[in-house]
């Protein structure tokens, strides 16, 4: 029986570098594999974009209420067997999306990697993410470090280079003035508290 992966970690931590280089690995060998990415997600557009400049165009964009049972039925059909099926900023996905994605891995027995957030910039889980930590037969943290050194937990927001403790819990980086910065919990409780 196949597995569906959950991979996670602070920004910075590699993840879509590592997914590339992981469907990388896969096709060098002759196996087929696609890529979904959560429409939501408007960086890099149709593309998986690694901040060390790899970037490669996802197969498919998934919007909330799509099927991903059906999108993996059709790509199957249209070109033959998968061998794998990665998810790149998998947080953004529908809870439903993450229950579909476990049943994909275990029913027609093809891995599923997920890649993706924990929590958002207030420390709450998103949805789909809380709810492949519930499901995933393999849960992995990616590790980055905090300014201070120390292990990165936290993405914190900044707007315009300033701190931000509020607002819409999907705010993408490099839009409007975000970006984020990821932090300790030292260092997010200090930021916080200022």
């Amino acid at each position: 029986m196949a597995k569906l992966y959950f991979k996670y970690g602070a920004m910075n931590s590699g993840k879509s570098t590592m997914l590339l280089q992981a469907a990388h690995n896969y096709e060098e060998r002759g196996m087929r594999t696609i890529i979904l990415k959560p429409t939501i997600d408007t960086k890099g557009a149709d593309t998986v974009v690694s901040r060390l400049g790899v970037s490669r165009k996802v197969n498919y964009l998934v919007k909330a209420d799509d099927c991903l049972s059906n999108i993996v039925k059709n790509d199957i059909a249209a070109n033959g067997p998968l061998n794998c099926i990665f998810v790149d900023e998998c947080q953004f996905l529908a809870t439903s999306q993450a229950d579909q994605l476990f049943w994909i891995a275990v029913e027609m027995d093809i891995p599923v990697i997920c890649y993706g957030l924990r929590t958002d910039f207030l420390t709450n889980g998103f949805a789909a993410s809380s709810r492949l930590l519930e499901l995933a037969h393999s849960i992995e943290e990616l590790k980055t470090i905090c300014r201070c050194g120390k292990k990165a937990m936290f993405n914190a927001r900044k707007i315009n280079g300033r701190f931000v403790f509020e607002g819409e819990q999907v705010a993408i980086d490099n839009e409007n003035n975000v970006e984020y910065e990821s932090l300790c919990p030292v260092c997010y409780l200090k930021e916080k508290n200022k």
